[in-house]
């Protein structure tokens, strides 16, 4: 009871199935939910690239940010073709789905399980990402310095409350993390009008204080490098990771508002037309203000401090930025438990991941995203820096697979204008084709090799519980004039002594008709054997008992034995097996009997011809 009360004060009512259609979200709170990832991405992909051409490049961090412009250019047309060939895809497929759909239906197996291994890792990672970039955002605000060293803990205690959010269904996540979002876009907007104005009309801000002491604390090195081109495609590929999210929308689809596929294609509109602006925005602002490289301090900090100065509206930027990031993740609880639940029923994972809970969300899948997120989060400690290079590279190979896909689509439709459709997707798998090759040659020693190797592992999962999944659909098939063959039924009821539970369990042995009744006790001693004879005299039974001596106390492996002695008398025999069990009123209570009976089923479960019964007797 005590547990159903918590459940429901958690997660609120359970929702029926008809109430399906009213769950669905409009335009304006799917931006938050589907986009908050992409738009989010703004907070950190200028930082990132100064980390991995200044940092990890060695590079002068002058030669960094006077890179910044043409590499966020680039990263801006990349970002205008991907939105514009996933807008065909929310057309084609409206179902969802996304690059695993495109690609099933369109290059076959192996690019499909490629396609969904690869989106599965980047929300994974989307989840671990966003919350480290949200704690580093709240630990730059001076004063939560002291949070530092719990970076961690601060970072699992948000993945759980945004769990606990998103078990509660899409529309009420949606409506909670809809207001954050557009007050981060506000803020940001804000920072960058106020900060270019201040630099190019009023002329009374000048470049950000250097800190020796924090930049070397972060890698950095002085003085720096050459740039060459290693560390520009270095660069661009830390910088593509605010197109991570973009194929969110095209995943979703079902959760739009009705006519869902134009909704959804306004919405990828509006958020392309957003991150483009705010990350160019935000490149062209720190490559006049200078921010440097710092895990004790933010590129968005410290241009904050800046432009608005250690103020109160400094303080709300970064609490809207810290928000954004931490609620970043909610884009991938929404499409993950989503994905799962399609890959679930084509029987490339666990079918359990395809079940709505309570409030018809797939409540495990989203249980599993937290899971693996948490467990990327301790593993790498937190820091956005470490998760990145890990990033990128399943992002890029779902888009790839899917333009190549929809490139397939239309040569298979050939629907009006199929042609010039077929060019604009060849040209997004060509440039996300590129990208993928960059990332993985550019990040492979930082990490992006562990990206490779698990995508690859989870294809390999796919197809063994596929395999799975056949072999048991192979069993279970009923050929063509089969019938079942007659059974002699052994009942084997356990006793330890005579109590009501046995006399009960007894009296249903007897309702089964079996053809053959047995009792049985394991005992340790003389003693316990003349004891359970002496009972079942005393209360007359008339079942047969047998008693199989054990001095080590063990009842498994006895009872195991005695049905293999008994099975071997008869052919053509199922043996059942009766276990009385009493049930005690309170949970805890259970844990002051012995479990044995509960091992012993366990066991039983794997022995051919075997069936278990457990005859329960409540006690009041």
């Amino acid at each position: 009871m005590a547990q159903g009360v918590l459940k429901r004060f958690f997660l609120g009512r359970p929702l029926a199935t008809s109430e399906q259609e009213h769950q669905r979200i409009p335009k304006v709170i799917a931006l938050a939910v589907f986009s908050s990832d992409a738009i989010s991405s703004t907070a950190y992909a200028t930082e990132e690239i100064l980390f991995a051409i200044v940092v990890a490049g060695s590079a002068s961090l002058t030669l960094g940010l006077d890179a910044l412009i043409p590499i966020a250019i680039a990263v801006a047309a990349l970002l205008a073709i991907v939105a514009f060939t996933h807008r065909q895809t929310i057309f084609a497929y409206p179902s969802g789905g996304g690059s695993y759909v495109v690609s099933r239906e369109n290059l076959g197996e192996d690019p499909s399980l490629v396609a969904g291994a690869s989106l599965l890792v980047d929300y994974i990672l989307t989840v671990a990402v966003s919350i480290s970039a949200g704690v580093a955002a709240i630990i730059s605000i001076p004063e939560f310095h002291d949070l530092a060293d719990s970076r961690v803990e601060l970072g699992l205690v948000l993945i759980l409350l945004i769990t606990l959010a998103n078990l509660r269904g899409l529309k009420e996540s949606g409506r909670l993390f809809a207001a954050p979002t557009y007050i981060y876009i506000g803020m940001l907007a804000g920072l960058i009008a106020y900060g270019l104005y201040r630099t190019f009309v009023a002329d009374d801000i000048g470049t950000i204080p250097f800190d020796r002491h924090a930049f070397e604390a972060a890698g950095g090195h002085l003085p720096g490098g050459e740039l060459g081109i290693l560390l520009i495609l270095k660069g661009f590929s830390s910088g593509a990771v605010a197109l991570t999210g973009v194929e969110a929308i095209s995943n979703g689809v079902p959760a739009f508002w009705r006519p869902e596929s134009k909704n959804a294609a306004k919405t990828l509109t509006a958020m392309a037309l957003i991150l483009g602006t705010l990350f160019l925005g935000v490149s062209v602002l720190a490559q006049h203000l200078h921010p440097y490289p710092s895990h004790e301090k933010t590129a968005i900090a410290q241009m904050g401090l800046a432009v608005f100065g250690n103020g109160a509206i400094f303080f709300a930027l970064q609490i809207a930025t810290a928000l954004i990031l931490t609620l970043a993740a909610n884009t991938a609880y929404a499409d993950f438990p989503r994905l799962t639940s399609i890959i679930a029923r084509d029987g490339y994972l666990p079918r359990q991941l395809s079940n709505r809970g309570d409030r018809l969300v797939f409540s495990n899948g989203v249980i599993v995203l937290a899971g693996s997120a948490a467990v990327l989060l301790v593993a790498f400690g937190g820091k956005t820096n470490a998760l990145i290079p890990l990033y990128a590279v399943g992002v890029f190979t779902s888009f790839t697979l899917s333009q190549s896909g929809m490139v397939r689509h239309h040569q298979k439709e050939g629907e009006e204008g199929w042609r010039r459709h077929i060019a604009v997707n060849l040209v997004g798998a060509t440039a996300t084709g590129a990208v993928t090759l960059i990332v993985g040659y550019s990040k492979f020693g930082d990490g992006a090799w562990v990206s490779i190797v698990v995508i690859g592992l989870i294809v390999l999962l796919f197809k063994g519980i596929k395999g799975h999944y056949r072999r048991v659909g192979d069993s279970l098939r009923v050929a063509p004039g089969y019938r079942p063959r007659p059974w002699n039924n052994t009942v084997i009821v356990l006793v330890g002594r005579v109590h009501t539970g046995v006399l009960n369990a007894i009296s249903y042995a007897k309702s089964l008709n079996p053809s053959h009744l047995i009792a049985l006790s394991v005992v340790s001693d003389e003693e316990e054997d003349e004891f359970i004879r002496e009972q079942w005299a005393q209360f007359n039974i008339d079942v047969p008992l047998e008693t199989v001596y054990n001095p080590y106390r063990e009842m498994t492996r006895p009872v195991l034995e005695f049905i293999d002695e008994i099975d071997a008398q008869w052919t053509n025999d199922v043996i059942t097996v009766v276990i009385p069990e009493f049930v005690v009123r309170r949970w805890w209570e259970h844990l002051l009997h012995n479990q044995s009976a509960l091992f012993l089923k366990g066991r039983l479960l794997f022995r051919k011809g075997t069936v278990v019964t457990s005859v329960p007797y409540h006690v009041d």
